[in-house]
């Protein structure tokens, strides 16, 4: 699994400086990125899992924070200022706020811990998702060619009889129309091989649920006993 990225957006570095040394003694220790408020405007969003930002200039900090909210990644806000904490939940309310207080930093690696694992269980969710509905689609097409199964046989020996009829009756055709009539017929005897083999696996796979079904009901009956 790729390692977890954290951004710190910090005009202090002292700021920066403790947060990482306070992560090191952590067992799952995420790569680190360090900006300023000058340079986070480079940052790609898709660089980073979860944005840590503090001790920003006020002339710079909404410009820093309203970029971080459009980037659509975890956002923490640290500082020691009330009115500004109150004004960030207000303001950008998928920010968590957090105040710079006493065991400040074993509450930010808490929170930012806790976070990540979300935001890499919900990709993970998200990821199932799509597969769930690849497979859904693949399902769909697959009872369509159970359905009309029937039809295409009908259909192919028809081809087939009235081809091989055809091709029966010498001097009915020239050379160039019973070249063509060969072609028919060998292509619809593909076709006919491949639902027969269509078939086939539709059978395997019915026996296959079968055999599943009953192992887990004798796995249920034995957990039981």
């Amino acid at each position: 699994m790729q390692q977890p990225s954290t951004v710190i957006i910090s005009d202090d570095a002292e700021f920066s400086r403790l947060i990482i040394s306070r992560w090191q003694s952590e067992r799952s220790l995420p790569a680190f990125t360090l900006m300023s408020s000058e340079l986070q405007a480079g940052f790609d969003p898709e660089d980073f899992q979860l944005a840590i930002a503090g001790r920003i200039r006020p002339q710079t900090l909404s410009i820093v924070l309203e970029s971080l909210d459009a980037a659509g990644q975890r956002v923490l806000f640290v500082s020691e200022d009330t009115e500004t904490l109150q004004m960030v939940r207000n303001r950008w309310p998928g920010m968590i706020a957090l105040r710079q207080r006493e065991n400040w930093l074993d509450t930010l690696v808490l929170v930012g811990t806790e976070a990540m694992h979300r935001m890499t269980a919900e990709a993970h969710a998200l990821r199932a998702e799509k597969i769930n509905s690849q497979l859904e689609h693949e399902a769909t097409l697959g009872r369509y060619m159970l359905e009309m199964r029937h039809t295409l046989n009908n259909m192919l020996t028809a081809m087939l009889g009235n081809s091989e009829l055809l091709l029966l009756e010498p001097g009915s055709l020239s050379a160039e129309a019973r070249s063509q009539t060969e072609t028919i017929r060998n292509m619809a005897l593909r076709i006919h091989e491949i639902l027969r083999r269509f078939s086939s696996l539709e059978k395997e796979m019915r026996v296959a649920g079968w055999e599943t079904r009953r192992d887990s009901a004798s796995s249920s009956q034995v957990a039981a006993v």
